[in-house]
């Protein structure tokens, strides 16, 4: 008998392992500024803007810039620095070390600039907008302008787990009938 119910808490804490597992993964990803281009001067104005409209970020994502350290860094800053190219005001510590991963820890609008003399006046520069959750179904940024972060599901409903990959509900599923072979 108590055979049966070590195999139960053994098979309940491997499903539970594997299930916290499959969240994290299906939570973050992982977003190399500039897609193929890295972090540099862009060739136009509008490498990073069209950029970052292609993609859809979330809390808990990671940006990677990737670059050469010495040739270029990445500051944080805040929208009227961005927009005037200042570094006299960085959000946290400037990253002189690439390639340079970045995690989203809040929603909302995200500045990010090269400090070196004239990259970003020349277009190197990220603005971003980050929604509050992971989302597969929201659609890409198509402007711009700020509507404000994206509002959180509201307890009870279903949206969490509407948008969860398929992969990730196929591997819940099957955990879940796994751990009812150790039930007694």
């Amino acid at each position: 008998m108590a055979g049966a119910q070590v195999a139960s808490a053994v098979g309940l804490v491997l499903m539970a392992t594997g299930l916290l597992q499959c969240l994290v993964v299906a939570a973050a990803t992982s977003h190399t500024v500039g897609g193929s281009s890295g972090w540099r001067i862009p060739p136009n104005a509008t490498l990073y803007p069209d950029w970052a409209a292609s993609q859809t970020f979330a809390v808990g994502d990671t940006l990677v810039f990737d670059f050469t350290t010495g040739t270029h860094d990445v500051l944080e800053v805040a929208k009227s620095d961005y927009e005037s190219c200042s570094t006299s005001n960085p959000i946290g510590s400037t990253i002189t070390t690439g390639p340079a991963t970045v995690t989203i820890t809040s929603a909302g609008e995200h500045y990010y600039i090269c400090g070196f003399s004239g990259h970003c006046d020349a277009g190197q520069k990220l603005s971003i907008t980050v929604a509050s959750s992971p989302s597969t179904t929201s659609p890409p940024p198509t402007s711009t302008g700020s509507n404000g972060p994206t509002p959180s599901a509201t307890p009870g409903s279903d949206s969490a787990a509407s948008s969860l990959p398929s992969g990730v509900k196929a591997t819940v599923a099957l955990l879940l009938l796994i751990s009812l072979a150790f039930l007694p």
